[in-house]
């Protein structure tokens, strides 16, 4: 797969392109993971189709399912120089490689003194949607987004996708960066970006603009509150939507001036309410502009509870569109 040769591009034919393209340009980027090679068809979620047909399996490895001893692994190369793209394939095992990627990865550059670093990315994915049970579709980014020295990053669609991978495997720190499964589900297709195409890491995007709240999120909930945001529109309700990208550093003068400028705020992931990424972000927004907010923060997120694998619970489980609007119209109303 090529750079120029896609015209358009679904959400993990986006995965794909960017590490093809990352692959080409550096001899020192490699990628791991279970079953990622050609003959087992690029994994289970097919990101990696076509890639070790074309780079080679030196260079696109296929793993045991051993998640610590891969991952380890990938922070030892990463170490000594290489750029690893290790795949875990379901966000509820990385679970089982945390010692490597917090007691070692995240904390390198400083017990190092900064003379050293780990540039590592962990592909993974996670979110609800799928029925398989609560092992295998957690969202647990306010685990990593805790762990000082990691960076955190979900992107919201195709182009992002291309372009924060691309950062993240060309970062000299250790990235986790979660593709979300209603991401890799959905059918939207979107122009392929210029080969190379990086969008920086800790940097928020303001998908839309307006005036009356800013709803910030990132992931698949980016593209549902734009949708809410055009059906609030024809009321008279300017929704700003503010894509942050990176979850861990997340992009705090982004989010303090958007909030500024709206005096209202909905805080909006897939990931449970409880400890999870809103909390810290509408603790930054009351410390900063306490006594300038027009209404209390809102947050809408996944209920405390493990994900169920019955579809009727699934879907009470799942945060969409109906909750975003919901919450924007508790917030203006």
């Amino acid at each position: 797969m090529g750079g120029t040769a896609q015209k358009n591009i679904n959400f993990v034919k986006a995965v794909n392109l960017a590490m093809h393209d990352a692959l080409a340009a550096d001899p020192s980027v490699f990628l791991m993971g279970e079953d990622i090679a050609d003959p087992e068809d690029g994994g289970v979620w097919k990101a990696t189709a076509g890639l070790s047909t074309k780079f080679g399996t030196e260079r696109v490895r296929s793993t045991p399912i051993a998640e610590e001893g891969f991952v380890a692994a990938g922070v030892g190369a990463a170490q000594a120089g290489l750029r690893p793209v290790v795949e875990v394939m379901l966000m509820g095992f990385i679970t089982l490689a945390l010692d490597p990627i917090h007691n070692t990865a995240a904390k390198w550059r400083y017990m190092t003194a900064g003379q050293s670093s780990v540039p590592i990315t962990i592909r993974t994915l996670g979110g609800a949607g799928s029925g398989v049970g609560a092992q295998h579709c957690d969202q647990l980014e306010s685990w990593f987004a805790a762990s000082p020295g990691l960076k955190v990053v979900q992107p919201s669609n195709p182009v992002e996708a291309y372009g924060l991978l691309t950062a993240s495997i060309f970062d000299d720190d250790p990235v986790v960066f979660i593709e979300q499964s209603a991401l890799t589900g959905r059918p939207v297709r979107m122009p392929a970006p210029e080969p190379g195409t990086r969008f920086a890491l800790g940097k928020a995007n303001v998908s839309r603009a307006g005036t009356d709240v800013s709803v910030i999120g990132y992931g698949a909930q980016i593209a549902d509150a734009l949708g809410v945001a055009e059906k609030l529109a024809e009321e008279g309700v300017s929704v700003e939507v503010v894509d942050l990208r990176t979850i861990a550093p997340f992009d705090a003068p982004a989010v303090l001036t958007s909030v500024a400028k709206t005096k209202r705020a909905v805080i909006v992931h897939e990931a449970r309410t409880n400890f999870g990424p809103s909390a810290e972000i509408a603790a930054q927004i009351y410390h900063e502009l306490y006594g300038e907010l027009a209404a209390p923060v809102e947050r809408v997120g996944a209920p405390f509870t493990p994900v169920p694998a019955s579809p009727p619970l699934e879907s009470r489980f799942m945060v969409g569109p109906t909750e975003i609007e919901a919450a924007i119209r508790r917030t203006v109303g």
